[in-house]
């Protein structure tokens, strides 16, 4: 699976910030459901006070910044993600949604692999789509020495 991340991060090297801003849009609107409500996200690395992304104002200032609203934002998305596979440890299904939990492996541009813990839940709605309604992600607890 390739990272909606990548193709922003060639998107910006290429055609600049604005241009990886509206991709990131158009991800995020398809793969989100912020137009059904506030959406529960807690991306891997936000930090308080503004740990939750509930608005997709807080969803694309974590993918790609330049949101002065939201200062400490890195553009996590535009960080040259080059591969992404998700492994699910279990999916449950129930009505009209489906909630995933498992890893994500990301693999930067020098080879670097990093896991993150993943939950999703996902809405399929009246015209048919799956949205993302819950996306938390954090990177993995270690035992304390």
């Amino acid at each position: 699976m390739q990272c909606a991340s990548v193709n922003l991060h060639d998107r910006r090297d290429a055609k600049g910030q604005p241009a990886a801003k509206t991709l990131s849009e158009k991800v995020t609107d398809a793969a989100y459901g912020y137009q059904l409500g506030p959406v529960l996200f807690k991306p891997t690395l936000t930090v308080v006070p503004q740990t939750f992304r509930t608005t997709r104002q807080g969803a694309l200032a974590y993918f790609v910044g330049g949101d002065s609203d939201y200062p400490g934002d890195k553009e996590f998305a535009l960080k040259g993600w080059r591969q992404c596979e998700i492994r699910n440890a279990a999916i449950f299904i129930i009505d009209n949604t489906a909630t995933t939990m498992g890893n994500v492996m990301i693999t930067d541009k020098n080879g670097k692999m990093v896991t993150v813990d993943k939950t999703w839940e996902f809405y399929k709605g009246k015209d048919g789509k799956l949205r993302i309604i819950l996306h938390h992600s954090s990177l993995p607890c270690k035992p304390a020495p």
